[in-house]
């Protein structure tokens, strides 16, 4: 197999974690406590996927001498969330005291602005996935396992959210499906333009957007959530294994 066709095909399979993650969370019966473990799983994750590979990545790419440009752009995806805030619909930061509708709007809200910010995320990452294959095949693939890893509770938390506000489940697996195509997306985009690298400085601010993001959603929307579940005990173990599931990603 060329490279070409094997960097495609690794960000297919990252996509593959998400689905696999996201079919253990709807077959699990008791909805509310998957829930609970995947707000504690996502928050952790998040963090740990700022701390841990973001923010050196994007440090590294932009180098110190442009950290101005990272503070702009974290500044600005933030931002961007924040805008797009007003127009999902209507919830309750903190969760507390909600009733049945409520409860939906809130799991909807966090559902779809998690996603958006999981989207550009994944588009990056499969770009970048990509262009290592394509320089190192062995390297690409360590990198997909490790991300993969991470995507798995990823999957989790966006089943767990999608279905217990809609308790649809075929508007939940083209959540799931869109979410996890797209770091193929990212892949199709550098083949058909033929691109075989990204430029540090341009991954750098498109890094730095995520973190942006990914920092509004853990603070502003999963964090009032978490202090607020019903199952203190189902969400702190969901933080545990987060954390866990992370550090076994980066040591692969």
């Amino acid at each position: 197999m060329d490279s070409v066709k094997l960097g495609l095909l690794t960000t297919l399979l990252l996509g593959v974690f998400i689905i696999i993650g996201a079919l253990i969370a709807l077959l699990i019966k008791k909805k509310d406590k998957v829930v609970d473990f995947s707000l504690g799983l996502a928050f952790s994750i998040i963090v740990m996927l700022i701390l841990t590979h973001m923010l050196p990545e994007t440090i590294e790419s932009l180098g110190l001498k442009n950290i101005y440009l990272f503070i702009i752009f974290v500044v600005i995806g933030y931002m961007i969330l924040k805008l797009l805030d007003n127009f999902v619909p209507d919830h309750d930061d903190d969760g507390k005291g909600m009733d049945h509708h409520e409860l939906r709007e809130n799991l909807i809200h966090i559902g779809v602005i998690t996603s958006i910010a999981l989207v550009l995320h994944n588009i990056i990452e499969g770009m970048a996935v990509y262009s290592t294959v394509l320089s190192d095949a062995k390297l690409g693939l360590a990198v997909t396992t490790g991300i993969g890893f991470h995507n798995i509770p990823l999957g989790m938390v966006i089943a767990g959210t999608f279905y217990q506000s809609n308790e649809n489940i075929y508007k939940s697996i083209l959540s799931i499906l869109f979410v996890s195509l797209s770091t193929f997306f990212g892949g199709l985009i550098m083949f058909f333009l033929g691109i075989s690298e990204i430029s540090p400085i341009v991954s750098g601010i498109l890094l730095s957007v995520t973190l942006g993001m990914l920092v509004f959603i853990s603070i502003t929307e999963l964090l009032p959530r978490i202090k607020n579940t019903k199952n203190k005990k189902v969400t702190a173990i969901g933080i545990v294994v987060g954390i866990i599931i992370q550090l076994i990603a980066l040591f692969i």
